[in-house]
């Protein structure tokens, strides 16, 4: 069995009270569960059924080359 990893970015949403999550190299392919377990748990699965599809159809699934980074920028405001 081949193993495949895929950057995940995982961001708490205040009015949902859920996590969600976005794979961006399976263009943003999003999910979301009321933990972060459930929301990757669930992202497994997406990602999962993303390639299962992808290979019915005879579409490639790009490489996981996203190098995203998390940066804060300050903003001068008045």
């Amino acid at each position: 069995m081949t193993t495949r990893q895929f950057q995940v970015v995982l961001e708490w949403d205040a009015k949902d009270k859920v996590w969600v999550t976005y794979v961006p190299s399976l263009n943003y392919l999003s999910t979301y569960g009321e933990t972060r377990e459930e929301a990757l748990a669930n992202t497994q699965e997406a990602i999962l059924g993303y390639i299962e599809a992808a290979a019915k159809e005879g579409i490639p699934v790009p490489p996981d080359d996203n190098k995203a980074e998390l940066v804060q920028v300050q903003v001068a405001v008045a």
